[in-house]
């Protein structure tokens, strides 16, 4: 988080200004093992997991606080919790726990205009989140009839906006992002740009949002933020770096230049693995007689399956309509073919007519929790409940946990792969290798004519890929690779390209002003 604060405070300070922002609390996914979950609230089972890790963050957090000599001037409590608001007991809660554990900097909340009347605590400075100068008048009135003369602060300012898998990529105008801060400033208020660096969601890390519907984030993260995913200078960066030099009266030092960027030669995968074979080498599946949620799997230590995939198999005599309810999305398969798909809308689908022994399954994936909307506390993956055919309830899984972790892989040496085939068994694993002989350098990865997956870089899970957009290419950082011989694992869920490419220019879809 970058904050710049514009109010004069001694020079010793400066630079200092650092948050330690408690409002997105890692929700575990074990937590929600507890079938009663109520994240974010008092709930016992959550407050208990919140007080140990409060145990641990703040041993050592409490030694870095200013009042210690150290850099933390801030605390925030919660982030946009007026806009969840299910709890009034909550905030109160987190405060004293806070202050119990030896918390005696500032405290801060953060909301933005739907919710910062619900968000505010006693005792707890109120701050707020924006993007437009038309909510400015939050911090004229509401916050001074609420605090009086006490500091504002614009805690987010938007830069930007995240994206959607199948929606456009947002963009926010520098010359609006000039105004707005110049406003903001103007009315005499300490500002945080929201973000000030783009980032990217490695991995399965990206979450999603849930309100009328489930939309899950893209990976990348580049939010059109004043610098790039890449850490490259924008036109925000530019015209805000003039403005703010313009009012400090110091001189700013010139810029370090841009890391260099990369196209490397394309990358044609040569060796394959189908899902269906490599499940030999997963060891026994969980056997269960009703499916088991991703969270609930008797797997890691008994805390359950965070991310990835998860497969079900079980044995089919007839036909019908098979039915249930799948977070977040599910392929359905007879024996091999895949017929379709399960999801939030989707909550049925004709199996067709067979004969004699049948495997169905259903190869599920986590495609992100939700971490703003009204239904965190159901976000539990995989098959949730029955899984119906013609209205009875099936039996008798098997069940396989595709986590897809480092140690997930090195089950798959290289004597278990196959040639490529000119038609693949999909879904399926296909390795390659890019070879580099210099220095390595940041790259895009694109994967055109592939449709949907992951890719793991030398054991690094890259991040989601698919062809609804808006994302067309993945940030591939150059301390990811090395000099020689890099491994390129492509999982592919329907239909496999013929290369994989790079280019030194991120395409991130068709941009939609915002609003």
């Amino acid at each position: 988080m970058t904050t710049w604060s514009l109010r004069r405070r001694p020079a010793r300070t400066l630079g200092l200004l650092l948050l330690v922002v408690l409002g997105f609390l890692v929700l575990r996914s074990w937590l929600l093992q507890d079938p009663g979950m109520r994240l974010r609230t008092t709930y016992k089972g959550f407050t208990e997991a919140v007080d140990l890790y409060f145990d641990h963050l703040m041993s050592r957090v409490v030694p870095l606080q200013y009042k210690r000599g150290g850099p933390i001037i801030a605390v925030q409590v919660e982030n946009e919790y007026g806009s969840y608001n299910k709890d009034p007991a909550y905030m109160p809660y987190v405060k004293k726990a806070l202050e119990d554990r030896g918390i005696v900097e500032l405290l801060l909340t953060s909301d933005n205009k739907d919710g910062l009347s619900k968000g505010i605590v006693q005792g707890v400075l109120a701050t707020i989140n924006l993007q437009s100068t038309h909510e400015l008048q939050l911090l004229t009135t509401f916050l001074f009839n609420v605090q009086g003369t006490q500091p504002k602060m614009v805690m987010e300012y938007w830069t930007g906006w995240f994206d959607s898998w199948g929606g456009p990529h947002n963009i926010l105008d520098s010359s609006e992002v000039l105004k707005t801060v110049s406003a903001i400033v103007d009315a005499g208020s300490s500002i945080n740009l929201y973000m000030f660096h783009g980032g990217t969601n490695f991995g399965f890390m990206n979450g999603a949002m849930h309100f009328h519907d489930y939309k899950s984030d893209v990976t990348s993260y580049d939010y059109d933020a004043v610098l790039t995913e890449a850490g490259d200078y924008t036109a925000k960066y530019m015209k805000l770096r003039d403005f703010f030099g313009s009012i400090s009266g110091i001189p700013l030092p010139p810029p370090p230049d841009l890391l260099p960027k990369m196209p490397y030669e394309p990358l044609t995968p040569v060796l394959y693995l189908s899902l269906w074979d490599a499940l030999k080498y997963l060891g026994e599946p969980i056997k269960s007689e009703k499916p088991i949620n991703m969270e609930n799997l008797p797997v890691n230590g008994g805390n359950g399956q965070s991310f990835g995939y998860i497969l079900y198999e079980t044995s089919i005599t007839s036909s019908g309509i098979l039915s249930g309810h799948v977070h977040d999305r599910g392929q359905v398969f007879v024996n091999t073919v895949s017929i379709g798909f399960l999801d939030y809308k989707t909550t049925k689908i004709a199996v067709p007519l067979i004969q004699g022994y049948t495997v169905l399954r259903i190869l599920v994936e986590n495609r992100g929790r939700v971490n703003y909307g009204e239904n965190i506390d159901d976000q539990r993956k995989g098959l949730i409940g029955n899984l119906y055919l013609n209205d009875s309830p099936l039996k008798n899984f098997r069940i396989y946990s595709l986590d897809m972790k480092k140690s997930f892989f090195q089950r798959f040496g290289l004597d278990k792969w196959s040639s490529l085939p000119e038609t693949p068994t999909l879904p399926a694993f296909f390795l390659g290798s890019l070879s580099i002989s210099s220095t390595p350098c940041d790259t895009f990865l694109k994967l055109e004519g592939w449709e949907k997956g992951v890719v793991f870089i030398n054991g690094q899970n890259l991040g989601r890929y698919w062809n609804i957009g808006p994302q067309k290419t993945l940030y591939l950082p150059g301390p990811w690779l090395s000099s020689g011989i890099n491994q390129v694992i492509v999982f592919e869920e329907t239909m496999a390209g013929p290369a994989l490419q790079f280019t030194e220019t991120p395409h991130l879809g068709r941009n939609q002003y915002i609003k």
